[in-house]
C-alpha cells in the first residue's frame, strides 16, 4: 500500500513567488488527507495533477490566516465535481466559524456535506482501515496542535515453506493465512496462521508539527515516525526571536527529531527572511544534530516506505 507526502506549499507568514504557504497532502493508497490549506494550496495541487476531489479530511494547525487562507478556495473547488462523500475539517476552535463566515460571505455554492470537528485535546480525530490520526496541543500564540497518523501493526511475514509442511496448498489459503485466518489442511486438520506467519510488522507513521515553541513533549508524540515535518523557521541566531513569536528553530526540530528516533526529517515553515541559498544554513544546523534531514520544497514528493 502505498504511502507518500506531498509538499504543497513550505513557506510560512507570508507567500513569496516561488514559496507557497504551508500546506501537505498525505496519499494513502486512494485517499487524500490535507495538512493545512495556505494560500496558493491550490497552485501546487493542479501543478502535481492529485486528484484533489479525493480529500476525504483536511486536518487544520491553527486559525492563523497563513495556514488557513487556501480553505475557501478548496472548499468552493470542491463544488465543481460529484462528491457523494462528505468533506472532514478538523481543528482547533473558531475553524468552523471561519469556515462558516466565508461560506456566508463568499456566498458560496457547495453541494456536499461539511462536517467540522473542532478540538481542545489530545484525542484520536480520525480513523479508517489500518490507521487512526491523532491530534496533540502544541505552544503557540493561540490554540495550536500537531497531527500523527498511524498505521495499524501488519501480519508477519508469510513462510510458504511452512505453509507446505502443514498441507496447506498453493493458492486462495495463503492469502486467508496472510490475512490472519485459520485455513483447513489437506487433511481436513485446522492451520491457525500464527504458524506460518513470523512476528507481527510495524505499520508506518506521519507527524506534522508547526508554529510551536520545542518542548519535550513533541517527541513523545512524533516518537518512531518515519516521516517527521516540523516547522524549522529560524537559524539558531535567532533562536530568542523564534523564542519570542513561539516558533522554534531548524537545530530545534532536529533535536526534537533525534529524541524521539524518527527516520526522516522534513522541514519547513521558513522565515520569509531566508532566501533558498539562505536555507541551506538551516539545513546545516539541523543536520548537525539530526543527519537524516531534508529541507521541504514547493511540490517535492516524499515517499513514507516500510521498514521490512
Amino acid at each position: 500500500m502505498n504511502l507518500e507526502a506531498f509538499i504543497l506549499g513550505c513557506g510560512g507568514m507570508m507567500p513569496l513567488p516561488n514559496r507557497h504557504l504551508t500546506s501537505v497532502l498525505l496519499r494513502r493508497e486512494g485517499e487524500l488527507f490535507l495538512f493545512d490549506a495556505g494560500e496558493s494550496t491550490q497552485v501546487s495541487l493542479r501543478k502535481l495533477n492529485l486528484k484533489w476531489k479525493k480529500i476525504s479530511v483536511i486536518f487544520i494547525s491553527h486559525t492563523h490566516a497563513d495556514h488557513v487562507t487556501g480553505l475557501p478556495g478548496i472548499l468552493m473547488l470542491s463544488s465543481q465535481v460529484e462528491r457523494d462523500d462528505p468533506l472532514y475539517i478538523i481543528g482547533p476552535p473558531r475553524i468552523a466559524e471561519y469556515i462558516e463566515t466565508s461560506r456566508r460571505v463568499l456566498d458560496m455554492y457547495i453541494n456536499y456535506e461539511i462536517v467540522v470537528q473542532e478540538i481542545t485535546e489530545p484525542q484520536v480525530v480520525y480513523h479508517g482501515e489500518g490507521f487512526q490520526v491523532r491530534c496533540f496541543p502544541l505552544r503557540h500564540t493561540k490554540p495550536c496542535f500537531g497531527y500523527t497518523l498511524e498505521e495499524s501493526k501488519r501480519p508477519g511475514a508469510f513462510h510458504p515453506d511452512k505453509a507446505l509442511a502443514l498441507g496447506v496448498p498453493r493458492g486462495p489459503l495463503w492469502a486467508k493465512l496472510q490475512a490472519g485466518e485459520t485455513v483447513p489442511a489437506e487433511d481436513g486438520s485446522l492451520v491457525p496462521p500464527e504458524l506460518v506467519l513470523g512476528p507481527p510488522r510495524m505499520g508506518r507513521k506521519f507527524s506534522f508539527v508547526t508554529d510551536s515553541l520545542a518542548f519535550h513533549e513533541i517527541a513523545y508524540e512524533v516518537a518512531g515516525s518515519d516521516l517527521f515535518v516540523c516547522e524549522g523557521m529560524f537559524e539558531r541566531e535567532l533562536a530568542e526571536s523564534a523564542r519570542e513569536k513561539k516558533h522554534m528553530t531548524a537545530e530545534q526540530a532536529a533535536r526534537i527529531a533525534a529524541e524521539a528516533w524518527v527516520k526522516k526529517l522534513a522541514l519547513i515553515h521558513y522565515s520569509p527572511r531566508y532566501t533558498d541559498y539562505e536555507l541551506q544554513q538551516l539545513l546545516r544546523e539541523a543536520a548537525a544534530v539530526f543527519p537524516d534531514t531534508v529541507l521541504a520544497k514547493d511540490r517535492m514528493t516524499l515517499p513514507i516506505e516500510y521498514e521490512d
